[in-house]
Formats: structure tokens, sequence, C-alpha cells
């Protein structure tokens, strides 16, 4: 089987984003997503992401068995957005999100971006939380919590007082239909970062062995 390798760019082949591609993953409204949790290769596990207007804005193609220990996050183009590492503890799992640069480039000594810690499973519901950790820069450093729902499906992403972030739950159509369980929906909060939240949503997929 042919194998569809992310893109890599290099400084001297990708001109510096303009100030509006820096923000093209952060929008001012509410925005909603389609996740087929499906990868667009034949026999390959992953998950693609469709925008309210039916195109295709994310993908994760990963070619290994599920649950991979690493994975990357992509835009429809293949460029890499993050790459996904698991580190094994005794207890618990952590999994670190390293963002590439905007010409396509994550350096090897690079801190990570975010980290996510699984705790232990909330008491009564049936399912877990994970404490997440955003670092972007030394002085920088924010605080997210997510909460797995039982059934796998359900997911919220709050922010450290307890806001709401973005929500996944199983899709429905119109007319009220619940449709498969490898076909969920994805709301974003305004002035959210979208490809953060779906790298949070990756890693929940991860947790469950969905990808």
């Amino acid at each position: 089987m042919t194998k569809v390798h992310p893109q890599t760019f290099t400084a001297a082949a990708s001109a510096p984003p303009s100030p509006a591609s820096l923000d093209s993953y952060i929008t001012s409204k509410r925005e909603a997503f389609t996740l087929w949790m499906k990868s667009l290769v034949i026999q390959g596990n992953g998950c693609t992401v469709y925008n309210s207007d039916g195109e295709i804005v994310y993908r994760i193609d990963n070619y290994d068995k599920k649950g991979s220990s690493e994975v990357y996050l992509m835009d429809l183009q293949g460029k890499v957005l993050f790459t996904i590492v698991r580190r094994k503890l005794h207890v618990f799992g952590r999994w670190e999100g390293y963002k590439w640069s905007s010409t396509g480039s994550k350096g090897k000594s690079q801190k990570p971006w975010f980290q996510v810690r699984k705790n232990c499973r909330i008491v009564g519901s049936g399912g877990s939380s994970c404490k997440v950790t955003v670092r972007p820069n030394e002085a920088q450093s924010n605080s997210y919590r997510i909460q797995i729902l039982d059934g796998k499906s359900a997911v919220k992403i709050v922010d450290s007082h307890g806001g709401l972030v973005a929500e996944v739950e199983q899709k429905q159509t119109s007319s009220g239909v619940v449709l498969g369980d490898d076909v969920l929906n994805l709301v974003v909060e305004p002035n959210v970062d979208h490809s953060l939240v779906m790298a949070l949503v990756a890693v929940c997929g991860l947790i469950h062995h969905r990808m």
C-alpha cells in the first residue's frame, strides 16, 4: 500500500506567513466540525475532519496499529500542525504535543507545546478526566481539563475556570437520527485555536484506541 507522508516545508521554499494566516485557526464565532473516525487512506487508521461547508480541514493518517505512540495532525495538504507523542508512565499515561512552525519544521530539542496527563475515573460517571497544560513559551501557561464521559464519544474541554471551550458528541441529522459512533460533532467556542482543540480530541481518540 502506498503511504501518503506528511509534507515538510523549509524556510527557503515558503514565504513568511501573513498575519491572517497566523490566525487562520482562530475565529470570533462558534464553529462546528464533523469528525469521521476513519482515515482517508485505505486500510489506515486515523480521523478526517470536515468544516460546516463540508470541506476537509484536518486529518490524521495512522499507518501503525490503533493507539500508536506517535501520530501527526495535518491539514488537507499534508502540512503537519502537531506531532502527538505518548510517554509511558507507571500508572497513568502522558501525551505531549509538539507544534510545528509556520515553515513546517519541528526541532528535535523543542519542548512540548502541550501536555495531557490522564487522571483517575470521574466518580459516579464512568468516565475519566485529563489535565491539560498548554505552554506556548516560558512566560505563558494555560490549564484545561478534558472530561471524557462514559461511552467514549462524549468529550468536554473546559478552561481553568470551568468555562466550556469545546464539546464532542455523537452526530445527529437535522431530523434527529443518531449516526454511527464513528461520526461525531465537534463544537468549538469563539476565539479558541481549532487546531489545538483538534489535537486534544486526537489524544482522546488515542486513549480509547479509536485511531
